[in-house]
């Protein structure tokens, strides 16, 4: 006998799908309801039976004996939204049983029974759809948002479910009698239950690992998913290949971990009843198939290709707190929490997995960040939410100046309370060093504060910006800096303003917006848009306003930036990755004379990059902390980029961002520093872009110093770098994979009179991109035809317009050329 047996009423139907109404429908036929089998009768003009208090009673034979009966019903009307009686009578289900007993059941309006069209939910029946997961890689546009959520409630296509326990197991169930004792409403099907189960999941969802055992599955990329025919499965999300020891004991504490993109190990949260059939599935292809019962009784359940484990062992409900161990006080920090097993259990209000662990431009939710395989939540020094009983593993960070913990510890029954302590290493503000993300998006300005306090950063610059027809962050715009209580943490709302082949433009510090963000078409502007202004407008407009101008991710695009270098409209020069051909930029412009100081910088616009990854630290002595003084002391070159090591440099005694004054050729005496959370391989001092003296630990340090006496044969500048073994990058677990390393601004040293430099080379690598971009000024770029539009500039020449900054450029380095007596 199967587990659950429908009967068949089609010789007791008197209405079709008509009584519903005009334009409803309702599935008949052959169904399955919460996976339970259900058959209703598929003639369409007699497929219910439909009844009311005129009606007479209805009597249904079962003979058979039966755990439960479940029966689909739905009411056809209801006064419940005009005031109607809540629990109003509608009929009376008298089950009548082998020896003449009966059981008396009353059917009532929201109890067992309702209406699909208004007055809310039953509370002892259930709809005969389950909840299910929305579409994980696709949709509608306007489920774009919905999508974020993974679920759908279960509702009801046609009909309530509601199941009638039998009392007397050692008796046969004759009949099911129903008499009708008020508003209509029909009976579309009833299914007997033979198993010894509740027909409806009440169990909450319970975590199982998929070990794929064959060899060719396991190693395919991760492409899993589940289905649960009686109950409901969650997103399957791959489980970390490394074991608990090497996570624990990994050099990267706090930071992440790499991501696994095989299909197993992985993990999935079931809810089923016991005769739920569990599928699993890789892509399209049955890997194989168990039944939850056995899972949850035997704990390992093994198929030719795969092994599913229940590893739920119950859980508390904990609060946590984090004290910073110096002062003893809650710490904004970013916390993850997990199984030996590497199953993550994140604070309440906050996510497992950022976007169902997908890609999140522009959909930054929750104060979550994902770092390869671990997702972290942004907390303010106290969290609450489910950890799992036994051994957790914590992993707790807070930017570049705490140690990371990343440790077990043990959650016992009943346990509420966890306390842990964060260690600050280093304290930069006390000496004088304020950090800083030159460059984020998307954020809000509070989500930003949250964010960067929990990264131990000083200062957020939230830019507003537009993509195509995206514009973002324009309602976050003040004018003003938005500033913590404490005052140690700084948002400034500016700009980056973007055109895809002149270049993009940070403008810090603004008062009035200046417009128009972008131009020049997708992806920047709007598709067939113009060629409507320059770089160094932009620039001139901040100036003008008493702000910074940043040239970001120097030096693409690779249009302007040679023109504003040249006619020094540049307050800063930000170094995005670490690569070679940014170095060779930044080093070019440096040894052709051009004082340009280093920052760095994220350009957040997802979820996988933390707030200040990239920051720069800037110097303020004898300074207040305000954003002005911070802005003023980038522009003056005091600063030094880092991707997680803390670094120091002094030429002769003199400091980063100083220029120091020699007689003439001669040596000076270099120290330099640099301490990290991360191991460090290798400590440069670059002069004029070469390497002149270095150290280096194969193995990987804490901190490597360096003292070196340098030749000084003419003006030069200084700078000390650090990274991997020869100066390459150990990646972080970020979005951009960007490099671990940390880079100073340079020490300006003068040879016999005011420091210059000038290279040729350089010089006219500059007059050809400068006559690369009039020639696409001229030649290429979009515009309005002259006379048809009216420009935000109000001149009439707009051509004229355009070419003026790069003309300037130009003139300012012959000029440059001139003086030093070089043709040209």
């Amino acid at each position: 006998m199967a587990d659950y047996q429908p009967l068949d009423l089609s010789t007791l139907c008197n209405a079709g799908l008509e009584v519903l109404g005009v334009n409803t429908d309702a599935p008949i036929g052959k169904q399955a309801f919460r996976g339970l089998p259900f058959l209703v009768s598929a003639d369409r003009s007699k497929c219910f039976i439909a009844l009311n208090d005129a009606s007479g009673s209805v009597t249904i034979p079962i003979n058979q004996s039966a755990h439960r009966v479940i029966i689909a019903h739905r009411l056809l009307e209801s006064d419940l939204m005009e005031g109607g009686v809540l629990g109003n009578p509608v009929a009376d289900y008298v089950f009548h049983l082998a020896d003449g007993a009966e059981i008396r059941i009353p059917i009532r309006e929201r109890f067992e029974i309702a209406d699909l069209s208004g007055g809310g939910a039953p509370f002892h029946a259930l709809p005969d759809q389950n909840d299910q997961l929305m579409p994980r890689h696709e949709g509608k546009w306007e489920d774009m948002g919905r999508r974020q959520t993974e679920v759908s409630r279960g509702t009801a296509r046609g009909y309530y479910l509601w199941a009638w326990e039998n009392p007397h197991l050692d008796r046969t169930v004759e009949s099911l009698e129903i008499i009708p004792s008020g508003p209509r409403f029909i009976v579309a099907g009833v299914t007997l239950s033979h198993l010894d189960e509740h027909p409806f999941v009440r169990q909450g969802k319970r975590e199982a690992r998929l070990i794929l055992t064959h060899p060719e599955d396991a190693e395919k990329p991760f492409d899993l998913n589940v289905e649960v025919d009686r109950g409901i499965a969650t997103y399957v999300h791959p489980l970390p290949e490394a074991s608990s020891d090497d996570f624990v004991n990994d050099d990267f504490a706090g930071w992440g971990e790499e991501q696994n993109p095989k299909s197993t190990p992985a993990y999935v949260e079931v809810a089923a009843i016991p005769s739920a059939k569990v599928t699993v599935k890789q892509g399209e292809e049955k890997v194989g198939e168990v039944k939850w019962g056995d899972v949850e009784e035997k704990k390992v359940v093994e198929t030719p290709r795969m092994r599913v484990e229940l590893l739920d062992r119950g859980r508390n409900w904990v609060h946590v707190t984090i004290l910073d161990d110096d002062t003893g006080n809650p710490v904004p920090c970013r916390v993850h929490f997990r199984s030996p097993e590497g199953i993550p259990y994140q604070p309440y209000g906050h996510h497992n997995q950022v976007n169902s662990n997908l890609g999140s431009w522009h959909i930054d939710i929750g104060g979550d960040l994902r770092l390869g395989q671990i997702t972290y939540a942004y907390i303010d020094g106290r969290c609450q939410g489910w950890l799992p009983r036994g051994e957790v593993i914590v992993d707790i960070a807070r930017g570049f100046e705490y140690e990371p913990l990343r440790t077990r510890v043990n959650i016992e029954p009943g346990q509420r309370e966890l306390t842990l302590r964060l260690k600050r290493w280093v304290h930069m503000n006390a000496d004088g060093w304020y950090s800083g993300d030159s460059h984020v998006h998307f954020l809000s300005t509070q989500g930003s504060h949250t964010e960067s306090q929990g990264e131990d950063l000083n200062i957020v610059n939230l830019l507003p910006s537009q993509w195509g027809n995206l514009f973002t962050n324009t309602e976050d715009f003040t004018g003003k800096p938005s500033i913590s209580q404490d005052g140690n943490n700084i948002v400034y709302v500016g700009q980056e303003n973007r055109q895809h082949f002149l270049g993009h433009l940070i403008l810090w510090g603004l008062k009035e917006p200046v417009m128009p963000w972008c131009s020049d078409g997708p992806g920047e502007s709007e598709l067939g848009g113009t060629l409507e202004i320059t770089m160094s407008d932009w620039a001139d407009q901040c100036h003008a306003q008493g702000g910074s101008v940043i040239i970001p991710h120097l030096p693409n695009p690779n249009g302007e930036p040679a023109a504003l270098i040249a006619t020094g409209r540049v307050d800063g020069v930000e170094m995005l990755r670490h690569a070679p051909f940014n170095h060779l930029e930044y080093y070019r412009y440096l040894n052709c004379g051009y004082r340009l100081p280093l920052v760095g910088g994220t350009d957040k616009m997802s979820s996988d990059v933390p707030v200040g990854i990239y920051r720069t630290y800037a110097y303020l002595p004898d300074q207040e902390f305000t954003y002005e003084n911070w802005c003023q002391s980038v522009s003056q070159g005091r600063t030094f980029h880092s991707g997680g090591p803390i670094i120091n440099l002094t030429v002769d005694g003199h400091n980063i961002g100083d220029t120091m004054q020699l007689s003439g050729a001669g040596t000076v005496e270099v120290e330099a520093w640099a301490e990290s959370i991360f191991p460090i391989h290798t400590l440069e001092i670059v002069q004029a872009g070469r390497v002149v003296a270095s150290t280096e630990d194969s193995k990987g340090t804490r901190r490597l110093e360096l003292k070196a006496q340098v030749k000084v044969e003419g003006h030069t500048w200084i700078a000390a770098r650090c990274g991997a073994p020869n100066y390459t990058s150990v990646p972080h677990h970020d979005g951009w994979g960007r490099g671990i390393f940390a880079h100073t601004s340079p020490v300006y040293v003068a040879c016999g009179g005011e420091w210059w430099m000038f290279d040729k080379a350089a010089a006219q690598y500059m007059l050809t991109l400068i006559d690369g971009n009039l020639t696409y000024i001229r030649q290429t770029a979009a515009r309005h035809a002259p006379g048809t539009a009216t420009h935000h500039h109000g001149e009439d020449n707009h051509l004229t317009y355009l070419e003026r900054p790069f003309v300037e450029a130009r003139a300012a380095i012959h000029r440059r050329m001139h003086q030093l007596g070089i043709a040209h």
